[in-house]
């Protein structure tokens, strides 16, 4: 069913369009900010009244008697009034309420949200750790962003394409050969074992090796061109080194809830042999040049500091290609191969001049036509169709000082250590609270609140400020925080439980449910946010953030807490019980939907 909010923007614009002679200017419909003004205000009179000269109040006046005949919305709105110098205010009708809420309840998989009717083959390139590293604080914000995205675009019905494009490649890897090589003839040819902890001292090792002594750093150099060239003893620790990596961040996705798998996988590796075709292809199309040896794509617009064209490196001087050519290849790979008819990055803010720029540079080539990657047809609009390029961007993790997120001795906080801790954090909380729950089950409720403390707090956040993290705040059971939210979903269950004891059939009385007694203001209220799901969805996936979903369903939460409060349930008489089973059912199942589907937050039945 279409939102409430789209049914009123579709018929109010066609109004305003109606009165002022076919003008084209949009309703511009929100929420209202004060309950006491109604439910939903429209403030696209104003623009209309500047682009026809008109007087506001006059033609908002025309609008609400236009609208006052419209049938569609007299069943949707009980009052529809002026305000100010020119908006309208509209409060819905209690009955329409009920009626949404009665088939949102019928629709046990979609909460009553239609699927988009013409879906896109969409690509989510997010996470993308570095092979021979350990994931770390850092790496948080693209998996979990990343991974709530193509939830949201997955349950509004396209088709998710996820991408982990892992730093696989590179002159690290010949960094740690040389130093594995070194270690294994001081051991006396003995291969020297290891894991992902000392693979990442290795390279640090090396790093620190390549600055102090000329000829190490020439023997790195050369383990870089023999794994590039196919040795097969260098392609085999290469690959050791992959394994062991992916095998770490893999059960780091699983302990976060996260989507992805290793079929998700794609390194820079994968696009090696496509570089020189990429450089060759932008030549050809004169795009590519020469400048101080090295071949750069000068994109329009992109200027230094001095004022001079900035350059799109694609080649070194040395031959070598770089991040920049790998990232053209695997978007063009991504629009031919993939079919992608939008591709989103979801990396830091400080690679938004890279992703400018290569997103320029992907639209000089014409990779962002579809008619490039599709058989010809006669359609001359499906020619004309664009990929779109999106790069979501976010901010720092920061610790309590003010400055990213650090150990003590200046490293990234380890992403495992960073979960390990908030657990263990957790777990003290609940053995405070429940300290008679089965150990088993103390365990599990732990590693739900600790992970989904964890996550919460950073969806909560605007994903384009930094924002600070603090374990006390994000586990606090007061306030907008997972605990909170996960005991509002344990509360309302704990409902089922009472109503065992008092001998309450819920199934039944839901199941014969026919009608709505929506009478008191706070089950009017809830009810209208309830309503209100499919709208939070819609505006959390305009722009990519989750910010919008979290704040919806800590609103939801308090109103059903001032309901709760206000409302007796199993105690309520036989003509209002049912009601009143049906708002906690509903508030608990959005509250579930939006927790575990969407933003991969787990719930307990019980805290």
């Amino acid at each position: 069913m279409k939102t409430v909010l789209d049914i009123l923007e579709e018929r109010i614009s066609t109004a305003m369009a109606q009165i002022s002679g076919g003008v084209d200017c949009p309703a511009i419909v929100v929420p209202a900010t004060d309950a006491k003004f109604g439910d939903y205000q429209v403030n696209g009179v104003m623009a209309l009244a500047k682009k026809t000269k008109g007087n506001p109040r006059q033609l908002a006046e025309k609008v609400v008697q236009n609208l006052k005949s419209d049938s569609e919305i007299t069943e949707i709105c009980e009052s529809i009034e002026i305000a100010g110098p020119g908006f309208i205010n509209i409060r819905l009708r209690a009955d329409f309420a009920a009626k949404r809420l009665l088939a949102i309840s019928e629709d046990e998989q979609r909460l009553g949200i239609k699927k988009e009717i013409s879906p896109k083959t969409i690509v989510v390139d997010f996470s993308c750790p570095n092979v021979a590293k350990q994931m770390h604080v850092g790496h948080l914000r693209s998996t979990i962003i990343g991974d709530c995205i193509c939830r949201l675009l997955e349950f509004e019905g396209h088709k998710v394409i996820r991408q982990n494009h892992i730093g696989d490649w590179g002159t690290q890897f010949g960094k740690i050969l040389y130093e594995v090589q070194r270690l294994s003839a001081e051991q006396q040819g003995t291969y020297v074992t290891f894991d992902l902890e000392k693979l990442e001292k290795y390279y640090q090792n090396a790093n620190k090796l390549e600055q102090e002594d000329s000829a190490a750093a020439k023997e790195m150099r050369l383990w870089t061109v023999k794994l590039q060239q196919g040795d097969a003893a260098a392609k085999s620790f290469w690959k050791m080194a992959c394994d062991v990596t992916l095998k770490e961040s893999y059960e780091l996705y699983k302990r976060l809830n996260v989507t992805l798998k290793s079929e998700h996988t794609r390194g820079e590796s994968f696009y090696n042999d496509q570089l020189p075709d990429v450089v060759e292809e932008l030549k050809k199309k004169g795009l590519a040049v020469e400048s101080q040896g090295a071949v750069c794509v000068f994109p329009e617009g992109f200027k230094d500091k001095e004022g001079k064209p900035l350059p799109f490196i694609i080649q070194k001087s040395d031959g070598a290609y770089l991040y920049a050519t790998t990232d053209l290849a695997a978007l063009r790979y991504r629009v031919r191969e993939l079919k992608a008819d939008k591709i989103i990055y979801v990396t830091d803010a400080r690679q938004k001049l890279h992703f400018e720029m290569l997103f320029a540079v992907a639209r000089l080539a014409g990779w962002d036509k579809k008619e490039n990657t599709e058989h010809r047809t006669q359609n001359a609009e499906q020619k004309e169709q664009r990929v779109e390029f999106v790069h979501v961007m976010f901010g720092s993790v920061l610790g309590e000082n003010g400055r990213p997120l650090k150990t003590r001795e200046g490293e990234n906080v380890k992403l495992k250590d960073l979960l390990d801790e908030a657990i263990e954090r957790a777990g003290a909380i609940v053995e405070e609270k429940n300290p008679e729950l089965p150990a088993e089950q103390k365990e599990r409720i732990a590693d739900a609140v600790g992970i989904g403390a964890v996550k919460y707090a950073d969806f909560t956040n605007s994903r384009t400020s930094d924002y600070v993290f603090s374990f006390n705040k994000m586990l606090a059971m007061e306030g907008n925080t997972a605990p909170y939210m996960q005991y509002a979903y344990a509360r309302i269950k704990s409902i089922g439980r009472k109503a065992q004891e008092k001998g309450v059939d819920i199934e039944k009385e839901l199941g014969g449910i026919k009608t709505l007694n929506l009478a008191d203001p706070a089950e009017l209220d809830l009810a209208k946010y309830l309503v209100r799901y499919c709208e939070a969805i819609e505006t959390a996936l305009s722009d990519y953030r989750p910010n919008y979903l979290t704040c919806y369903l800590y609103e939801l939460a308090q109103k059903f807490s001032v309901f709760y409060t206000n409302c007796p349930v199993l105690d309520a008489p036989p003509d209002k019980r049912p009601t009143r089973l049906l708002l906690c059912d509903l508030t608990a199942r959005t509250i579930r939907h939006g927790l575990s589907e969407l933003l991969g937050i787990e719930v307990v039945e019980q805290m």
